[in-house]
């Protein structure tokens, strides 16, 4: 098994390709070992020291190391160790009986704003996941209200320096050219 690697903009996020599905559908989030419990693999990536998170993607995993853990270098040839393990073993990526949907969120926005929020989740699924799971993450609407989209980072998007620019610069004015109500994109 051959397990490439790259780089995300997020320096703190390693995204990994195993050369097969991680998740048939939807995707699987994990911010501590608490929240590793529903996936065999999620957690034996927080068994490495100093992994901060794990996210699944349809075929890559994004791992974030923990402020202050030793660099790439010392932390990947564990998690590669661990990734190729778990999928060696046969042991399925999500527990028997888990849902690999994490989003308990709810959505919010007013009914008269239907026709916006399609409008919205239509660029997200065609023009903004796309691009930003090339760098190992994920945004998903999580409301509108007068004029504002609130979206949500995962993965290799959390806590990345350049995702407020991505928001701003990015997500924004694709928003505004499409649908000129927008005022702002803000993350939650």
């Amino acid at each position: 098994m051959f397990i490439q690697t790259e780089a995300t903009p997020n320096p703190a996020t390693l995204k990994f390709l195993p050369g097969r599905v991680v998740l048939q559908e939807g995707t699987f989030e994990a911010k501590d070992a608490e929240g590793a419990a529903r996936s065999p693999l999620a957690q034996r990536l927080f068994d490495v020291p100093g992994v901060a998170g794990v996210y699944f993607g349809h075929d890559f995993i994004s791992v974030t190391k923990a402020d202050g853990v030793n660099e790439w270098p010392q932390v990947k040839p564990a998690l590669l160790g661990a990734i190729m393990e778990h999928f060696q073993s046969g042991v399925p990526v999500m527990a028997e009986g888990a849902t690999q949907a994490e989003d308990d969120a709810e959505e919010f926005y007013d009914a008269a704003d239907h026709d916006t929020v399609v409008t919205i989740k239509d660029l997200l699924e065609t023009r903004v996941r796309p691009a930003v799971a090339g760098d190992g993450g994920d945004i998903t609407f999580r409301g509108y209200k007068e004029g504002v989209v609130y979206l949500e980072m995962k993965g290799a998007c959390s806590g990345c320096p350049s995702s407020t620019a991505t928001l701003r610069h990015g997500v924004q004015n694709l928003f505004k050219h499409f649908l000129p109500e927008i005022r702002e994109v803000q993350a939650v």
